[in-house]
């Protein structure tokens, strides 16, 4: 296993495993999402080189735009469920009272 492909398990790895056992506040589940897409992209890049495929090079770009996105509504919803349930703790948030 070459090392660009054990950073991109490992760091995918870990932040799923972050995203599993740290479960306390909404602004660590978003940052543990954020390092998931970002080892995908890193992930999809790697792919790209090493295959040499010129037609699929917009691709990574792409995915980096849907990261950003994601990011911006996912601090969009912080930022509203802290205004309505006064913190960011997930036990807070409820599906069921809204």
């Amino acid at each position: 296993m070459s090392l660009p492909h054990l950073c991109f398990y490992s760091a995918f790895t870990l932040s799923s495993l972050g995203l599993a056992f740290h479960r306390t506040h909404l602004i660590s589940a978003l940052l543990c999402l954020e390092s998931m897409m970002l080892s995908m992209y890193i992930a999809l890049s790697i792919w790209l080189i090493e295959n040499q495929t010129p037609s699929l090079t917009p691709m990574p770009l792409l995915i980096l735009t849907f990261s950003a996105c994601e990011a911006g509504a996912g601090l969009a919803m912080l930022v509203a469920s802290t205004r309505t349930h006064g913190s960011d703790h997930l036990h807070n948030l409820n599906l069921l009272r809204c």
